[in-house]
């Protein structure tokens, strides 16, 4: 058994948070960077080039890329063979969180009640996944999560004859009517299967995936590819404006369901897709 304090969580959530404010992963400026050879429209292209611009001068300043600095998602693959001391894991996470949002200067945004909509100052709670993995090792990835793009998914129970073309209708139309919402170009995560809040689970975590890691299954694979192209002659463009850049990529993440259900999940992240991991 390894023991692991949850000082060292504390930190290392504290990096994670502040990182990946500033820190776009180089798989999406890449992205960014070919989108603008084959942008087919003026203005597109000219968004574009300010995204690549703002995310390097976030990079050399470590000034936030958004000022939505998001509600913090972290997913936690804890070794089995771990022993979390000193605290609460659950808390010494939300500890890291809310000294990592002071330090980096980023934006508090979650509110303690939904209805109430009172702030709680520090961005916490956050909202907290853990898998429990074989071994002696955690890994903790953070995935900050803007409003605008997270306002633009959605969760369909689609009935089972609805098939592989239903699913194909459905996100491309989810994508369709979010528009300009969500700051396109976006990263749509798709998860297919499960239960009505597993696939919203799998559609969140695809969104860790670097842009251009595709499904190990092809016929999965295969499909994440056609639903980009078929995105992409939607003509919603960057920004919404217009032009041939609607998406970098498409993620899908499956798991078994229900002979009479079909769940089906859409979850967008903008172009600034944020995320940091690293492993104690």
């Amino acid at each position: 058994m390894r023991e692991i304090r949850t000082d060292q969580i504390i930190d290392a959530v504290r990096q994670l948070v502040i990182g990946a404010s500033w820190d776009l992963g180089e798989d999406v400026v890449a992205a960014l960077e070919k989108a603008k050879k084959y942008e087919e429209s003026p203005v597109g292209k000219a968004i574009l080039e300010q995204f690549t611009k703002n995310a390097a001068i976030a990079k050399s300043e470590q000034a936030p890329i958004c000022q939505d600095t998001g509600f913090a998602v972290l997913f936690v693959e804890l070794g089995q063979e771990v022993h979390v001391a000193g605290g609460n894991l659950y808390d010494a996470i939300n500890e890291g969180v809310r000294r990592g949002y002071k330090d980096g200067y980023l934006r508090n945004s979650v509110l303690g009640d939904p209805l109430a909509r009172k702030n709680t100052g520090d961005n916490t709670p956050a909202v907290i996944h853990v898998e429990i993995v074989p071994g002696d090792k955690m890994k903790i990835s953070m995935a900050p999560k803007g409003g605008g793009s997270e306002n633009m998914s959605e969760v369909r129970m689609m009935k089972p004859s609805d098939g592989v073309e239903g699913v194909k209708e459905f996100v491309i139309d989810r994508v369709k009517r979010s528009g300009g919402n969500p700051c396109p170009p976006i990263i749509v995560g798709v998860g297919i299967g499960g239960t009505f809040e597993k696939c919203a689970m799998l559609a969140k975590k695809s969104l860790l995936r670097d842009v251009g890691d595709r499904h190990p299954d092809k016929f999965y694979a295969d499909l994440e590819l056609e639903l980009l192209d078929k995105i992409n002659k939607t003509g919603v463009g960057p920004q919404g404006l217009g032009g041939t850049t609607t998406a970098l990529d498409v993620h899908i993440e499956v798991f078994p369901c229900h002979i009479a259900s079909l769940p089906v999940s859409v979850n967008t992240q903008c172009h600034a897709a944020r995320h940091k991991s690293t492993v104690i």
